[in-house]
């Protein structure tokens, strides 16, 4: 036992911090070095063999190999002569020894955790103490021995960080004790609090901690203080006990249309900002990006039963007339119709509305200005009101809009800001900047995001992964993540120009959906994000640059993920970049 724990195994020394969290109040190794000048010589791995480990190890891989060799040759040269195999010479016999010398040193050198617990067990820390010392003290020579590009650092301010102390319980007052136990009861409902209390803040603890009793379930690991409740009370998230915190990371600048724009990604993937950015490099670097807007406006589709499908057709054709005149803007200011879609079902009429609608993402400002289409409708559309027609409106929202649902409707017709952007990539830039070729993208293009989106049967996903980064602005700057949905919906398509030297890139997105508004429309609160790159000018300008901003970050995106592919270095980065050692539990808790 003595002999065993003098020497480390194949396990590496557990780092100076590991041991902090096991020893609170143990010094560093630093400290306990310099505290210590009289100290016995350190125990080295090495001081029980007659060589330095690094020239054992030299010595007996090349033995194992070469005995085993030899052995090899000899037992097969025998078998075809037909000599006994049992009959040895003396270089035979030396080949066994060193053989078996060799097999020995690496069985104790790569196998002595697999049985060590079998021949005497006991804890796994017992590798790491030398022999004579105390049990909660750690020895810093083993460490420097094991892993001596770990040597500690001479400034304190460079020393590692200690972990933050756990949170500390939430004390009630007694008042607040009675409401916690009024809603555990029954007696106080939970979404009543903030009008009861008179305070959004408390509302919010007593609710967390009339969770965490009903659940038994701590929430240490949810902030709760540092955030303004009373900014969405009314507006959106009922009854909250907390909220989560994303990082955010920038990509760029984008040279987007002669200008530069730094684009924030909130995301907990590793290597997507980077990527993005990478992307967006190359794209600088070529000239920059252009962009176009096909179509602006939101739609929204009420359906309507008649008692016959004649009667139903007759009111598709009174609504398709370019001539009609509604009240649709009646509500509004910015709402302007732009025109109706009509689709039968039967009886059944679903009438699909586009309207341009601002700044505003503009939803809740179609919806009353159908309201006021279909009451114009029911009061002075002729017979409408007759015995005959027998019409009843089933609901304002029929899914023929369609909102946050795959649908190709909105793929073939678009929905909010229908957006080209397109670039074109010098081939050094290729070589150097992405690190591929031109024909390798040109190829992976047509087999991954056209014929293999196509044998998927995909809608709207003919793309690498538009999703992602449709997804991290949005929620930087406050869009409704759901809306991702339909705005990812995007085709990518890659051409060589320039007699095959040069690429040209584009992403084709028809149905980007955001509001970059500072007024609290379509259920989201107002972010400090979304007032970056603010506009003045025509209503609907800054709708239509973020929707811009957000085709040139997809197209960067695209980019670089396909010459990642193509490349081969796509795993290689996330198994470098995109792995983490820390106990994530352990640090939000």
């Amino acid at each position: 036992m003595e002999a065993r724990r003098r020497f480390p195994s194949s396990k590496p020394p557990r780092p100076e911090e590991g041991l902090r969290n096991r020893h609170p109040a143990a010094a560093p190794v630093s400290a306990v070095i310099a505290k210590d000048p009289a100290a016995p010589p350190a125990v080295k791995a090495s001081d029980a063999l007659p060589l330095p480990i690094r020239l054992t190890n030299k010595f007996f891989f090349p033995l194992f190999f070469l005995a085993a060799y030899y052995l090899m040759t000899r037992w097969r040269e025998k078998v075809r002569i037909g000599a006994p195999l049992h009959i040895l010479n003396f270089l035979d016999m030396t080949a066994i020894v060193a053989l078996v010398s060799s097999i020995l040193y690496l069985l104790n050198f790569f196998g002595i955790e697999l049985i060590q617990p079998f021949l005497s067990p006991r804890g796994a820390e017992d590798d790491f103490i030398p022999a004579d010392a105390p049990e909660d003290s750690h020895c810093p020579s083993l460490c420097s021995e094991a892993a001596p590009t770990l040597a500690p650092p001479p400034a304190p301010k460079k020393a590692a960080a200690p972990l933050p102390p756990p949170p500390v319980p939430q004390v009630l007052t007694a008042d607040d004790e009675e409401i916690v136990l009024g809603v555990l009861d029954g007696s106080i409902p939970s979404y009543s609090l903030e009008s009861k209390l008179g305070d959004c803040r408390r509302a919010a603890g007593v609710r967390r901690e009339a969770l965490r009793r009903m659940t038994g379930r701590s929430l240490d690991g949810l902030p709760l203080d540092g955030f303004d409740y009373d900014s969405i009370l009314g507006q959106c998230c009922e009854m909250p006990v907390g909220y989560v915190t994303l990082p955010v990371g920038i990509a760029g600048p984008m040279l987007l249309d002669g200008k530069f724009y730094h684009v924030p990604m909130a995301t907990t993937e590793g290597c997507l900002v980077a990527s993005t950015n990478r992307g967006l490099k190359a794209i600088r670097d070529s000239g920059g990006a252009e962009s176009v807007i096909l179509r602006d406006g939101m739609t929204r589709a009420p359906a309507v039963r008649f008692a016959t499908a004649k009667r139903a057709a007759e009111l598709r054709l009174y609504l398709e007339d370019p001539s009609i005149s509604t009240p649709f803007p009646w509500s509004s200011r910015f709402a302007r119709l732009q025109g109706i879609q009509c689709a039968m079902a039967g009886k059944n009429l679903y009438m699909r509305f586009r309207c341009a609608t601002g700044d505003a993402m503009g939803m809740n400002m179609v919806s009353k200005g159908v309201q006021n289409v279909l009451d114009f409708l029911q009061s002075d559309f002729p017979t409408w009101r007759s015995s005959a027609f027998l019409v009843s409106v089933l609901v304002l929202f029929r899914n023929f809009c369609s909102d946050k649902k795959p649908a190709a409707v909105n793929w073939i017709e678009g929905r909010g800001k229908s957006v080209v952007c397109e670039a074109i990539i010098k081939e050094e830039v290729v070589l150097k900047v992405l690190k591929t070729t031109v024909p390798a993208l040109v190829e992976l293009n047509m087999l991954k995001n056209l014929a293999g989106s196509a044998v998927a049967g995909a809608l709207g996903g003919f793309n690498a992964h538009a999703a992602n980064i449709v997804s991290a602005v949005f929620i930087a700057t406050g869009q409704d993540p759901a809306q991702n949905v339909e705005s990812s919906h995007c085709i990518t398509m890659m051409e060589a120009v320039n007699g095959g030297k040069d690429i040209h890139v584009s992403v084709t997105m028809p149905s980007i959906e955001v509001n970059p508004s500072l007024s609290l429309g379509a259920g989201g609160a107002a972010r400090p994000a979304r007032r970056e790159g603010r506009q003045r000018g025509v209503p609907g300008a800054n709708a239509r640059l973020l929707a811009t901003v957000v085709a040139g970050a997809v197209l960067g995106g695209e980019l670089s993920l396909m010459s990642a592919l193509a490349s081969g270095h796509l795993v290689k980065s996330h198994m470098k970049y995109n792995r983490s050692s820390k106990d994530v539990s352990k640090i939000s808790s």
